[in-house]
């Protein structure tokens, strides 16, 4: 056992060595690769509006950054000083102060605009009691250590109710030897409040752009939790880890199109390699909850004496996926990559290969298997800044296509999705940005045949919260006239179209040539939510937020006047057999089924919050 344990030592000493050579020769900034909870939207919009703006580069594709990620961005601004305006340089400093850690110095407490520290130093190290996290800095540098309280209220009413939501954890983060990072959360949340009524305001189905979550209660109630962590090793060069963190993928204001961050966040290896400014690597094999029963794998329960029942377990599901960023200048960035969702009893060691094209190997694994391969799709995403103050991004996800059915004779059409949109910022205003997106997703995108295998986890869909056979539109009026303070007006344009199964074979039993996929996309709106929304948020001190703001929506839905095809959902019961209703019953059960009870109709609905660590 000792000599195990002296081998275990040496190959820990001896890949510290290797390593230590790459690293001594650069600046403290490359420490702490830690995610940055995409939830802190305030600093993720300041370093849009500077990316925007032709200050600093990011990589907006990829999300959420590492703290360490975003301190070096900060301190490029700060290289650039004379390009920002006073209230830019305000939010700099304020922001440095979040990142001090990274930047091997320990943050100072800001009050009514006066800095000053609180500090206690010991023998090895220094001490810093500020808003109101404790950061440990030893003398040497080589242990980092942040812990942050997390407490918050949101208070929202309109004319069905009060709905309260309330969240209370704790954050830790610690860096040890400038090479590895250990990080965990935990967020206790609960809605309650007479706009409750027994249901949810977000859950696998609903049209909103709420974060997925996975309930405690089984079939009422709104508490849940929600643990995050992880533990990195990482060099300049890159990094490798196990986490659980919620990510997105593709450049996306209001929602991405390719990984949203819509579900809860689920346990992932990753990988991430930037060698050089122009380009990096991202990949991670993830383990996604199906929600789906596997009848041949079950737990055998003592139910009663002499009795026994089969509790079921879900079935297995995989999630491999990968993007390659360049950015060849400061104007123009473009990423793409491909992923696959695959449901075997095992892990597949061919998916763990970073840099692979999977629906090759998914090919090679599952050669002539009569029913399907596994669900493989590919994204891409591309940026182009043509002038300061302007940028425009686009992104598209195939999640399958052929070439002939871009042809006018073939009736089908490809299930794929592509998103457009544009920030104008800082002109001729200071502080004021004009943002759009448009996004489209054809008929069946993310969707299978087979239930495990949908572009799901928990349930929700990984890409756009709208899902297939939809539409959104969004438009934000933003300005930010003083430190911490900014102003949202949004529009935001929701609407869904006819619905239907992922058919393989008709009621005859025969394979059909997807007359599903056939059917005329965007022909007969379902659901629609047109809202508009004032918002004000504050940050009155790092990661402290009050905010106030004023939304009117109007949610309804509407029966199709065209007949039923196979497949299509005009109405289902728990055996998944259609009911076939028309008019006001199947308009309530579109209503009921894409929007919890507490926003449907027209409403005007007014929310306000405090909340420390978001």
């Amino acid at each position: 056992m000792k000599d195990r344990l002296k081998v275990i030592g040496y190959g820990l000493w001896v890949t510290v060595f290797l390593l230590s050579p790459l690293t001594c020769h650069l600046s403290p900034l490359y420490a702490q690769r830690i995610p940055e909870a995409i939830e802190y939207t305030e600093i993720y919009d300041y370093l849009e509006e500077l990316t925007t703006d032709g200050i600093i580069s990011s990589n907006a594709a990829v999300k959420p950054y590492t703290r360490d990620a975003i301190a070096r961005m900060l301190v490029e601004a700060q290289s650039k000083d004379s390009l920002l305006n006073r209230r830019q340089r305000e939010d700099l400093q304020f922001y440095l102060q979040d990142y001090a850690l990274e930047l091997d110095t320990l943050p100072t407490y800001y009050s009514y605009g006066h800095r000053h520290v609180t500090q206690w130093i010991t023998p090895v190290s220094n001490l810093s009691l500020a808003d109101p996290s404790l950061h440990i800095l030893t003398k040497d540098k080589i242990f980092k250590m942040r812990l942050r309280p997390i407490l918050g209220m949101d208070l929202s009413y309109n004319n069905s109710g009060l709905l309260m939501h309330r969240v209370y954890g704790a954050e830790l983060q610690m860096d040890i030897a400038h090479h590895l990072s250990i990080w965990g959360s935990i967020r206790d949340n609960s809605w309650s409040g007479q706009g409750v009524n027994g249901s949810r305001v977000t859950q696998p189905g609903y049209l909103n752009n709420l974060a997925g979550v996975q309930y405690k209660e089984a079939n009422y109630g709104g508490d849940f939790s929600d643990s995050r962590g992880g533990i990195s090793l990482y060099a300049w060069w890159g990094s490798i880890g196990v986490q659980r963190e919620r990510i997105t993928w593709g450049d996306a204001q209001h929602c991405s199109n390719i990984l949203s961050a819509h579900n809860p966040a689920v346990p992932m290896v990753t990988l991430q390699l930037t060698p050089c400014k122009w380009f990096q690597f991202d990949y991670f094999h993830a383990w996604l909850p199906s929600n789906v029963l596997d009848s041949t794998y079950y737990y055998v329960e003592n139910d009663r004496e002499g009795v026994t029942q089969r509790e079921y377990r879900p079935a297995n599901k995989f999630m491999a996926a990968n993007m390659f960023t360049f950015m060849p200048c400061k104007y123009v960035q473009f990423s793409f990559g491909n992923s696959v969702v695959y449901a075997e009893r095992n892990v597949q060691a061919a998916y763990f290969i970073p840099i692979a094209f999977y629906k090759s190997l998914d090919h090679l694994l599952t050669k002539g298997l009569s029913s399907e391969n596994q669900n493989s799709q590919v994204f891409g995403t591309i940026t182009v800044r043509p002038t300061d103050h302007l940028r425009l991004y686009g992104s598209f996800f195939l999640d399958e296509f052929k070439f002939a059915r871009l042809k006018k004779s073939n009736p089908e059409h490809n299930p794929v999705s592509y998103l457009v949109g544009f920030n104008w910022s800082g002109w001729p205003v200071r502080g004021l940005a004009l943002r759009g997106e448009f996004m489209r997703s054809y008929i069946a995108c993310y969707t299978h045949s087979i239930a495990v295998l949908d572009y799901t986890s928990n349930s929700y869909n990984m890409g756009h919260y709208m899902g297939d056979n939809a539409q959104s539109i969004f438009l934000q009026l933003a300005y930010r006239p003083s430190r911490g303070l900014r102003l949202t007006l949004d529009y935001t344009c929701d609407t869904k179209y006819r619905a239907y199964a992922y058919l393989r074979h008709n009621i005859a039993g025969s394979r059909v040539e997807n007359p599903i996929i056939a059917q005329t996309p965007f022909s007969e709106p379902i659901w629609r939510n047109d809202e508009i929304r004032f918002r004000a948020v504050y940050e009155v001190f790092n990661n402290c937020y009050a905010h106030v703001g004023f939304t009117y929506s109007n949610t309804r839905a509407f029966a199709p006047t065209s007949a039923r095809i196979e497949g299509e959902d005009r109405g289902w019961n728990a055996d998944g057999t259609s009911q076939n209703l028309s008019g006001d019953e199947l308009e309530a059960y579109y209503l009921n089924k894409y929007t919890p009870t507490y926003l449907q109709g027209k409403k005007f609905t007014f929310t306000c919050g405090l909340s420390f660590g978001f």
